[in-house]
């Protein structure tokens, strides 16, 4: 298991930009490049939903279709971080955003950090 702890959150207006954070601590039977990390939201009465990955060693990503095109995702195994550049934000964007990391055997969550996009 891994501890992740977001962060980056704040109050955007629409069309503007911010960029998440998620440090990775704590390991025990895997470093950092061994967990496939993905990036997810949720608003307020929504289920939460998938909005980024990139796999373990930063090759290959993949998107929800409400996000691609103006959300890139990219991880720095050196430092055990993750990203989530989010640009061209839109009201819709509003939530929690949480960081999660996949293993073989086994995940975690963070805590998330709150994102508004508003005007």
């Amino acid at each position: 298991q891994v501890h992740l702890v977001e962060s980056g959150g704040g109050v955007v207006q629409p069309g503007g930009s911010l960029t998440l954070s998620c440090a990775a601590s704590g390991f025990t039977d895997f470093t950092f490049s061994d967990y496939a990390m993905n990036w997810y939201r949720q608003a307020p009465g929504r289920q939460r939903e998938f909005v980024a990955a990139i796999g373990r060693a930063g090759d290959s990503t993949l998107y929800g279709d409400s996000v691609k095109g103006r959300l890139t995702i990219s991880r720095d195994n050196s430092r055990n971080e993750m990203y989530l550049q989010m640009n061209s934000l839109k009201i819709e964007d509003t939530g929690v955003y949480y960081c999660n990391a996949v293993s073989g055997s086994g995940g975690s969550w963070g805590q998330g950090t709150q994102v508004t996009v508003s005007s």
